[in-house]
């Protein structure tokens, strides 16, 4: 068996491990957990810290040297990461404090859940492990990597939708949202903690204001948002310039590399 086929085997192996023990145990665990902690907050991270073992036996079964928090790119610069996110998310907070209302009540437990627990979890599953191994560890480009991640990241927010118009928005709005978070975590030398941070803010700032019921949002909800968007994109050309540093994807490599990145 040569070494791709076996790589590519054991993660297929290993997400589909995963993704039938979080099908199936994720509510009991998060039920079980909340009973005994009273806090919907400590039951969410619990069960998402026990459904993950999969996907961490996985990588270390694929690359046994690698230390687990490189494997993730949870050990870069998290000050760093925090810094990029919230400048380029300014624009959305500016705007949605300009035309939206304040929520009239927060609940905290509800809000760690939708924002930090969510947005750190989720960059995890779909941009470390499903986009960035497959990206960093193999030969596919960066299409070829985030497309089966993203399309999984836009049908796992589907259920917000409440007709057809909403789904196709939904979808549409969080494939492209995946693929924008994988370019910002790959091209921030695969600094994780800018995903998860910049999904964050976002995630919050949608929480505290009163934007929309759900991702597909309005004018301008969506407006503010595209604004972060260029903002960001922006400061990380810019800072890729400036400092002389090589653009990780280029139409040379969006389908296919010539090398791993290892990285």
């Amino acid at each position: 068996m040569s070494k791709n086929i076996r790589f590519f085997l054991i993660f297929i192996l290993g997400f589909t491990a995963y993704y039938f023990f979080d099908a199936f145990f994720f509510k009991s665990i998060q039920t079980f957990s909340k009973n005994l902690s009273h806090s919907k907050a400590v039951a969410h991270v619990t069960a998402y810290l026990i459904t993950l073992i999969p996907l961490i036996i996985t990588l270390k079964i694929l690359l046994p040297k690698r230390n687990i928090l490189d494997l993730l790119s949870l050990n870069k610069p998290i000050f760093k990461g925090f810094t990029l996110a919230f400048t380029g998310t300014l624009p959305m907070l500016i705007g949605y404090m300009i035309h939206f209302k304040a929520v009239n009540k927060i609940y905290f437990e509800t809000l760690f859940i939708n924002t930090l627990s969510s947005a750190f979890f989720e960059e995890i599953i779909f941009r470390a492990f499903l986009i960035g191994t497959i990206y960093r560890f193999t030969r596919l480009g960066f299409l070829s990597s985030a497309l089966f991640g993203s399309l999984l990241f836009a049908q796992v927010h589907l259920y917000q939708s409440q007709n057809i118009t909403e789904l196709m928005e939904i979808f549409a709005i969080t494939f492209l949202g995946s693929l924008f978070f994988a370019w910002v975590y790959f091209e921030s030398e695969y600094n994780l903690w800018t995903a998860i941070f910049l999904h964050f803010l976002m995630n919050l700032y949608w929480e505290i204001f009163t934007v929309s019921e759900n991702v597909s949002g309005n004018f301008y909800g969506n407006l503010y948002k595209l604004v972060s968007i260029v903002a960001i994109t922006v400061i990380v050309i810019y800072a890729k310039r400036k400092n002389k540093l090589p653009f990780e994807i280029t139409w040379k490599n969006l389908f296919i590399k010539t090398r791993e990145v290892q990285s």
